[in-house]
C-alpha cells in the first residue's frame, strides 16, 4: 500500500453518486459499521439509505435489533393515519442494554423521515423496518401469546406449553443456559412444537393485504425467534464459533424471509457491525469455522446481488460500555493501530473523509494480503484495544466498498432508562 490509492472525497450525500452507480441493480444492501457508538456511521449509512429508498426503490431496513422493538417501529412507520409521537418517543422501545444502538438521535432522524416518506406512497410500498437479531427469547414469547390470545386459534396451547418450560429461569438467558448444559431436559421441543403450530396457522390468519398479513409473520418470526435463540443459548457455554453461527444463521435466515415476504421484486437494506456484513472468507473468521451474514447472502443470492460497504475511522470518541451491562460512556478511540488499513488510509488521505470502490482496487496484488481492521464492540476498553480489536482483513474482498472517516465522533443516545435485568455477556470480542 505504499502506492496510493483511487478514492472519491466524501464530503456531502452528493458525493455518494460513484458509490450509488457501483451498487447498480443489487438486491441487498449491506452498510456496516466499525462500532455500535459512532455518529458518523449512523449519519452516512443513513444518507446512502435515504438515496437508495429514493433513487432505487429499496422496500426495507432490516438492522442488527430484536425483532419484537424494530417491528413496533416498523408499525409506526406503516400505519400513518394513526397519531405519530414522534421517533424519540417512539425508540425508548430499545430499553435493554446496550440501549443506545438504536436509541439515539441519529436513528431518530432517519425513522422521522422514513415516516414522512411513507405518508405519501400507498401503503404496499411503504418502507418498512425490521429486526435481524436473535436476542428476544422473553419478549418474544410474550408477543406470541398476546397474537394467539387475540386470535384465539389452535397455537394457544403449544404457546403456553413454551412459555410454561421457560418460566423458572425467569427471564434470564444465561440461568437457562446453565440448568440445560447438565441435564437432558430443554425447551427445544416446546419452541419447535410452538413454530409448527403458528405456520399451521399462518395461511388463515394471513389472507389479505397489508400490516394485518405482517402481523401473522410477525408472530411466526417471533417463533422463529424463540427456536434460534434457545439453540443459541444452549451453544453460549460451549465456546468456540457455534453461537456465533446459530445467530448470524438466524440473522441470514430472516433477512431471506422478508425478502419472500416483500416479494421477488424487493430490495433490502441491512444495517450491521462490520462483522457480519464482511464477507468471514476473507478474514481470520473463516479459519475458525466462523460464518457470517455477508459470507451467506453472497453464496446464497450470488455476488452481484449482494453490494457490502464496509466503514472505519483513524481516530475520534465512540460511546460503549466498559464491561457488559456497564453504564455507557464516550471514550477516546485512539489512532489506529500502525500498518492498520485505517493507519495507512489515513497516512495517504489526512483529515479527509473517503469512498474507495473494491472494483478499482483489485488489480493491486499488494491489496490482497490480510492488514488489521479495526473492530470496536458494545464493550470497550481504550487502552487494551491493540489486543484484540483489529481482524485481519483482505479489504477489496471483504467489502464492495469501504467509507473511510479520519476522525469521528460519539454517538448521540437517547435518554432511556434500561432494563434493571441485563442479558449475558453473549458478544464476542469484537462485535
Amino acid at each position: 500500500m505504499e502506492n496510493s490509492l483511487p478514492f472519491h472525497p466524501l464530503r456531502t450525500p452528493a458525493d455518494l453518486d460513484p458509490l450509488v452507480a457501483a451498487i447498480g441493480d443489487a438486491r441487498i444492501v449491506l452498510l456496516g459499521e466499525a462500532s455500535h457508538g459512532t455518529s458518523e456511521y449512523y449519519t452516512w449509512r443513513a444518507a446512502i439509505s435515504r438515496r437508495l429508498i429514493r433513487e432505487k426503490g429499496f422496500r426495507f431496513m432490516a438492522v442488527e435489533g430484536d425483532w419484537p422493538d424494530c417491528f413496533e417501529v416498523n408499525c409506526a412507520l406503516k400505519n400513518t393515519d394513526s397519531p405519530y409521537q414522534g421517533a424519540a418517543q417512539l425508540l425508548k422501545t430499545f430499553d435493554r442494554w446496550p440501549t443506545w444502538m438504536w436509541g439515539n438521535w441519529e436513528v431518530a432522524a432517519l425513522v422521522d423521515w422514513l415516516h414522512a416518506h411513507n405518508r405519501h406512497q400507498p401503503l404496499a410500498e411503504r418502507v418498512g423496518f425490521y429486526g435481524l437479531d436473535v436476542y428476544s427469547l422473553w419478549e418474544s414469547l410474550q408477543e406470541i401469546m398476546r397474537y394467539v390470545q387475540q386470535q384465539g386459534d389452535g397455537a394457544e396451547t403449544a404457546a403456553q406449553q413454551a412459555l410454561r418450560c421457560f418460566e423458572p429461569y425467569g427471564n434470564d438467558p444465561q440461568e437457562y443456559a446453565e440448568a440445560v448444559a447438565f441435564v437432558s431436559k430443554s425447551c427445544q421441543d416446546e419452541v419447535t412444537a410452538m413454530l409448527q403450530a403458528l405456520r399451521r396457522q399462518r395461511p388463515r390468519a394471513a389472507a389479505g393485504p397489508g400490516l394485518e398479513h405482517e402481523t401473522a409473520f410477525a408472530a411466526e418470526q417471533n417463533a422463529l425467534v424463540a427456536v434460534n435463540a434457545e439453540r443459541y443459548y444452549r451453544a453460549m457455554l460451549q465456546g468456540g464459533p457455534a453461537s456465533w453461527n446459530v445467530r448470524d444463521g438466524h440473522m441470514t435466515e430472516t433477512l431471506t424471509r422478508l425478502l419472500d415476504l416483500h416479494g421477488p421484486d424487493s430490495k433490502a437494506l441491512v444495517w450491521e457491525h462490520n462483522t457480519h456484513i464482511g464477507d468471514a472468507r476473507y478474514t481470520d473468521m473463516y479459519r475458525n469455522d466462523t460464518v457470517n451474514l455477508g459470507q451467506l447472502v453472497r453464496q446464497m443470492y450470488g455476488r452481484s446481488q449482494v453490494f457490502a460497504v464496509g466503514f472505519g475511522s483513524y481516530e475520534g470518541t465512540v460511546v460503549a460500555g466498559r464491561k457488559w451491562g456497564a453504564p455507557l460512556e464516550t471514550m477516546p478511540v485512539p489512532p489506529a493501530l500502525p500498518g492498520s488499513w485505517e493507519d495507512r488510509l489515513h497516512q495517504q488521505l489526512p483529515d479527509q473523509n473517503a469512498l474507495l470502490l473494491s472494483a478499482e482496487l483489485r488489480d493491486q496484488p499488494a491489496l490482497k494480503q490480510p492488514l488489521a481492521h479495526r473492530a470496536i464492540g458494545v464493550v470497550y476498553r481504550p487502552e487494551f484495544e491493540q489486543f484484540g480489536n483489529y481482524v485481519p482483513s483482505v479489504l477489496p474482498e471483504r467489502y464492495d466498498a469501504f467509507v473511510f472517516l479520519d476522525h469521528t465522533q460519539a454517538l448521540h443516545p437517547l435518554p432511556t432508562v434500561a432494563q434493571q435485568n441485563v442479558p449475558p455477556d453473549m458478544y464476542p470480542w469484537a462485535e
